[in-house]
């Protein structure tokens, strides 16, 4: 009957039970969950991004993509959040078992870059979502004209610095993978 006690009940539990912290990000069956989720950032972003564009550059086209850029706006953020702090424990474990100077000056660069490509890709998210919805009941789906380029300018300039990020986080990922230092 002990199991059934709840954990902030130290009297009625055993001596030798103890409470362990799971860090969420940390690990899934032995493998880092960074190497298992950067993948979904990897495709989603650009996605996010390709969706955005085309959504902000062709109003006609917006009835059609519209639930697939929503989708997008909140699925691919979501991702580069968890890529994120996936990627800060898996850089504390790497870390933690020493790694050299120059290891280390590439690790730095591609977590600045990872930290870089979530905010832009949250931004876009934020700034597709309020396109979306703002122009999901309008009858010939479009803005006041000011509030359509003004939206749109920012969405096509949040999806190339979004998409640039992406390259630039992979690309410092892949030399601190497969570089030799």
């Amino acid at each position: 009957m002990r199991g059934m006690f709840a954990a902030s009940d130290n009297t009625m539990m055993a001596p030798d039970s103890v409470i362990k912290e799971t860090p969420v990000f940390d690990q899934i069956g032995g493998l880092p969950v960074h190497v298992l989720v950067l993948h979904a950032a990897v495709v989603l972003i650009p996605l996010l991004a390709l969706g955005a564009l085309v959504y902000a550059v062709v109003p006609r086209w917006r009835s059609r993509i519209g639930w697939a850029v929503l989708l997008l706006a909140i699925v691919a953020p979501l991702c580069a959040f968890v890529t994120r702090e996936s990627g800060l424990k898996f850089y504390n474990r790497v870390v933690g078992r020493g790694v050299s100077a120059k290891g280390r000056e590439l690790l730095d660069q591609h977590m600045s870059f990872g930290t870089r490509t979530m905010w832009f890709s949250i931004a876009l998210g934020v700034v597709t979502l309020v396109m979306v919805v703002a122009t999901l009941r309008r009858p010939r789906t479009s803005l006041p004209r000011v509030a359509d380029i003004g939206l749109g300018v920012i969405m096509v300039a949040l999806a190339a610095i979004s998409g640039y990020y992406v390259l630039r986080t992979g690309d410092s990922g892949a030399h601190v993978v497969w570089g030799t230092y």
